[in-house]
């Protein structure tokens, strides 16, 4: 489903970026990604969405690379930022009716979905307001249906708990266990690593802009365990990601 190799991106005048770093997220995958600040989960993040130049590596979305095939890799996802921009002199319904539109969703399908998952998250009422007027979880959440609206094969989230209530973040979760469970892909950066530990099958950790460890959370919490008994994703991240010596 997504196969980055080696990408490299180095920012003039600093030494941040992401170095040489290597992740395959195959297709049932709800693979969560982490690190601390400034580790470089956003620009691996936006990397893959297309909207971030890099200096070497390979990106590949469903056998095609982003590069040679920029649009029909961006076919295939959806991306939702951390902090959900989205054009506020427009209404919700004309926002989602755009992105739709640029994905060209057919009518009926759009507003069956659109109904879908409006009413999951509680938005449909406010759907004909202006977006200006919404809350940064409205916002949220107005993304999140966004995203849905076109059935991606990959979602590419940014910490997309962040701002949602609670009933909205278990609703979210359903969702992508969903998609995972009918053959989609989910790669995510999160700093909540208990919701990570309970949703994803598998993990990566990056530090400094370089992937420490990955694979199935399985694996990852097991070599944790043969180093000093049994650990929590959390234990092991402190650990790998140097906060605990």
């Amino acid at each position: 489903m997504l196969i980055i190799e080696h990408l490299t991106k180095q920012y003039k005048g600093s030494n941040k970026g992401i170095r040489d770093l290597s992740l395959h997220v195959e297709p049932g995958d709800i693979y969560a990604f982490i690190g601390h600040n400034g580790a470089g989960k956003t620009t691996t993040l936006k990397c893959v969405a297309g909207i971030q130049d890099y200096d070497a590596g390979a990106i590949r979305i469903g056998g095609k690379d982003l590069l040679q095939d920029p649009l029909e890799c961006k076919r295939m996802f959806a991306y939702i930022p951390d902090n959900p921009d989205v054009y506020e002199y427009l209404t919700g319904i004309q926002y989602l009716n755009f992105i739709a539109d640029v994905f060209r969703v057919p009518a009926g399908t759009r507003r069956e979905r659109i109904q879908k998952y409006g009413n999951a998250f509680e938005i449909t009422p406010s759907l004909g307001d202006l977006v200006s007027t919404y809350s940064h979880g409205m916002k949220q959440k107005l993304a999140i249906l966004s995203a849905l609206v076109h059935q991606p094969g990959l979602l590419i989230l940014d910490e997309p708990f962040v701002g949602l209530d609670p009933k909205a973040s278990v609703i979210l979760k359903n969702i992508m266990q969903e998609i995972c469970d009918g053959g989609g892909a989910i790669l995510f950066s999160t700093h909540v690593l208990d919701v990570a530990q309970r949703l994803c099958n598998k993990v990566a950790i990056i530090r400094e802009g370089k992937l420490v460890t990955s694979g199935s959370m399985e694996q990852v919490l097991r070599q944790g365990e043969s180093l000093a008994g049994e650990k929590s994703l959390e234990d092991i991240f402190m650990e790998v990601a140097g906060d605990v010596r």
